[in-house]
């Protein structure tokens, strides 16, 4: 495969990928099993691997050998090892947008296109929201989780999460590409108000905390502007919420019921995730050191002889929907300490980077990953393929954007 052939077949599957996550968790599979695939036969050809004395490839290696240990101490290894064994391809995934960053000039392209497809998704969203039904005619009351904005995922209420994956990316670029500044607050404007309409509270949350450390972090505004700025977000959420009964009942109403009604309070233990945290959390007291093992908590939640038992109050679920209760009921002490200290440490590392170089792209990609880790926030699984497919998009992205931060650069982190 000529270098010519070869670069624009890694650039048609990145375009796609954002795409691919749309359609499904199986479709953006094979979309990085081929990129990786292909990717390490360019590698093997070229005999360089250097990249692997990177601060970062030992760290995330020592995290990979740990997830299979993990699998084998599991309730249930073979759920575990099916799920911690495929983590490989995360990391050549890694390792291949460092490498495309570093030796393609195709990023801005790449970008663009991904900024077309996050766009049509907002636009998506929008119609949906004042017509009951998106562009292709799906959605609608009568439909799973009835007023939820679905967009494009036809059946589950996960655009919200989407968009968060791919905003402050998106806005980091337009503030690189774009001398006025107002196109790209202008996005990232319009893009909250998409999120808001989804009506997913964790994620709406999540994003505007972002909005808040991204022009924290911003050094072409004072910082008077940036409150400024960052109280018409606040105001702009609160006038949509006045004009809405149903968003107005999702993010308030609820919340105020249970402070204002003391049968409400008194009831909030049996809150579904409540119940959902109390449950992780026994299983973490049940299995302290090492965890029940990677999607293990359904087995051990949802086995008869646990619920029936009056000790076990186990809620039967996926998982414990708490990214740090999730960790440690699945992982233990020493998972919780080994994954939060690997990523936390290469995050912090690469944030000295960023208060230098004020890489807005780099800015982004560390935002998104920051606000994953928001504390007391209902999840998704950490581990599951939507979620940790748009994670590593923006852990790699953070490091690959700048030559300095790149694991191929010679000056490493």
């Amino acid at each position: 495969m000529n270098l010519i052939i070869r670069e624009n077949f890694f650039f048609l599957l990145l375009l796609l990928l954002p795409i691919s996550i749309i359609v499904g968790p199986s479709i953006s599979l094979i979309n990085i099993i081929l990129l990786n695939f292909f990717f390490l036969m360019v590698l093997i050809s070229q005999k360089k691997f250097n990249f692997i004395n990177h601060i970062s490839i030992k760290l995330i290696l020592i995290l990979y050998l740990y997830l299979i240990f993990n699998s084998l101490i599991s309730q249930d290894y073979s759920i575990g090892l099916s799920r911690n064994i495929g983590f490989i391809r995360i990391i050549i995934f890694f390792i291949f947008i460092n490498y495309f960053f570093f030796h393609y000039k195709n990023d801005k392209k790449l970008l663009d296109f991904w900024s077309l497809i996050i766009c049509a998704l907002i636009v998506d969203v929008f119609v949906e929201y004042f017509f009951d039904a998106n562009l292709i005619g799906l959605g609608g009351k009568d439909q799973p989780y009835g007023n939820r904005i679905k967009s494009f995922f036809i059946d589950e209420p996960i655009v919200g999460a989407y968009l968060a994956g791919f905003i402050f990316l998106i806005f980091g670029y337009l503030l690189k590409r774009y001398n006025k500044k107002t196109i790209a607050c202008t996005f990232l404007l319009i893009a909250f108000i998409s999120v808001i309409f989804t009506g997913e509270r964790s994620n709406t949350l999540k994003v505007f905390s972002g909005i808040i450390f991204y022009f924290l972090l911003l050094d072409f505004l004072k910082i008077k502007t940036k409150l400024i700025i960052i109280l018409l977000f606040f105001i702009i959420f609160g006038a949509i919420l006045s004009q809405s009964e149903y968003l107005k009942t999702r993010y308030v109403g609820q919340f105020y019921n249970v402070l204002t009604n003391k049968k409400n309070f008194e009831k909030l233990e049996n809150n579904q995730y409540i119940r959902l945290y109390k449950s992780g959390y026994l299983v973490f007291k049940n299995y302290p050191f090492f965890g029940v093992g990677n999607k293990n908590y359904r087995v051990e939640t949802c086995r008869k002889q646990n619920i029936s038992q009056a000790k076990f109050e186990y809620v039967c679920s996926t998982h414990p929907h708490q990214i740090y209760i999730e960790l440690l009921s699945e992982h233990g002490l020493v998972g919780f300490i080994l994954i939060l200290g690997v990523l936390f440490f290469l995050m912090f590392k690469i944030l000295k980077s960023i208060l230098i170089s004020r890489n807005y792209i780099q800015i982004g990609a560390f935002t998104y990953v920051l606000i994953n880790f928001i504390p007391f926030l209902p999840s998704g699984s950490f581990f599951s393929d939507f979620n940790i497919t748009l994670f590593w998009i923006n852990f790699s992205v953070m490091f690959a954007c700048d030559k300095k931060t790149n694991i191929f650069a010679k000056n490493y982190v």
